[in-house]
């Protein structure tokens, strides 16, 4: 039996278009194609001077790629980056997230190369084809940066060790790099440097995330507040003092214009203690579901418990004669073993519950 892969449904079908819009442009170019002019397809990509009509390129372009080699790394990052992300978020909240991923920064990059050509008047920065992934892949780099900020990918035999969140900025300066060579083009750069903005800023102020069962927070909360996902946390150790204070100066202003909302202690708190879980996926569902009947569980055991001990004190008070022989010193010493072994009998009795939610939570968030 052939192996059968299990892609999640928003990854599956943003892999299929990514294919099937960057095999349909290479087609359109192969058939016009004209050694004096460079053919461009106004309606699937996003050409500033020509798109204006057709609004919908300003996300359909981010799934069209160009060259094989460019689609080659698209495909495999949106396969594994989308699988882990999808599973760990829920297919809803990736799908958003891959909407503004994709729709920010083409508005943005639209919007600076139109300025452009304002101050140069220089038709060529309207004629600059907006197009590809690059946005979707720096926007995993730092979803990835906040999920697993303390995991180390150990490079050339470890020779090179780099934290997830130096990763980012590692790949805006090789698309940087690659703007020199015909791969690229100059707007590739805008995408990398929006993306990451426009990703962070979500991650960081807007996506919703919910609460662990054993905490006492909110039923959900938007953002995470916590210090490792800060953004000076993508720079090297020397920078991240002088970063830290330029954006705590655009996040007042931000904060004055009522465009973010500054943290309480409240969100600090349960940030940095964990308490918010970002698995909302159906395996995690299915383990929310557990957690909740194996507390309820436990629950019910310590009041039966507490029942039964109680009725069997009452049962031992009210049975005492109230003037016990000199020979009761006997009795009352073996009173106290009696008295222990009933009340380690009810457990026995009613059925005893070894599922430890307080140690599965530690358990999950060791994994």
């Amino acid at each position: 039996m052939p192996p059968r892969l299990n892609i999640p449904p928003v990854t599956r079908v943003v892999l299929v278009v990514l294919l099937l819009q960057s095999v349909l442009s290479a087609a359109v170019r192969y058939r016009q194609w004209s050694a004096h002019s460079e053919i461009v397809v106004e309606w699937l990509t996003l050409i500033p001077q020509l798109s204006l009509f057709y609004p919908w390129t300003f996300l359909s372009a981010t799934l069209v790629e160009n060259n094989i080699f460019t689609l080659g790394i698209a495909g495999l990052t949106l396969y594994h980056g989308g699988k882990y992300l999808e599973r760990a978020w829920s297919s809803r909240e990736f799908a958003k997230f891959l909407l503004v991923a994709a729709l920010i920064p083409n508005t943005l990059t639209f919007l600076v190369l139109v300025t452009m050509f304002t101050v140069t008047r220089n038709e060529d920065w309207t004629l600059m084809t907006i197009a590809g992934t690059i946005p979707l892949q720096i926007s995993f780099l730092v979803a990835f940066s906040q999920l697993v900020p303390a995991h180390t990918v150990t490079l050339f035999r470890g020779v090179l060790s780099l934290r997830i969140p130096r990763f980012p900025l590692l790949y805006i300066g090789i698309v940087a790099i690659l703007v020199l060579t015909p791969l690229l083009t100059s707007a590739s750069l805008l995408l990398a440097i929006f993306g990451l903005l426009a990703s962070w800023t979500y991650l960081r102020f807007y996506k919703t995330v919910f609460p662990d069962l054993d905490s006492s927070q909110p039923t959900s909360m938007r953002g995470d507040a916590s210090e490792t996902f800060a953004f000076a946390e993508f720079f090297p150790g020397p920078l991240k003092p002088f970063v830290a204070v330029i954006t705590d100066q655009i996040f007042n202003v931000l904060v004055a214009m009522r465009i973010c909302t500054p943290f309480s202690e409240a969100d600090v708190s349960a940030a940095q203690s964990g308490n918010f879980i970002q698995r909302t996926a159906h395996g995690g569902v299915r383990a929310e579901a557990e957690r909740r009947r194996a507390l309820a569980l436990k629950v019910l055991d310590q009041r039966l418990h507490a029942a039964t001990t109680g009725t069997s004190s009452g049962s031992r008070s009210q049975s005492q004669p109230p003037n016990q022989p000199s020979g009761s010193t006997v009795q009352t010493q073996q009173q106290p073993n009696a008295q222990a072994a009933m009340t380690s009998q009810p457990n026995t009795v009613l059925g005893e519950t070894n599922y430890n939610p307080d140690q599965d939570h530690i358990d999950k968030d060791d994994s």
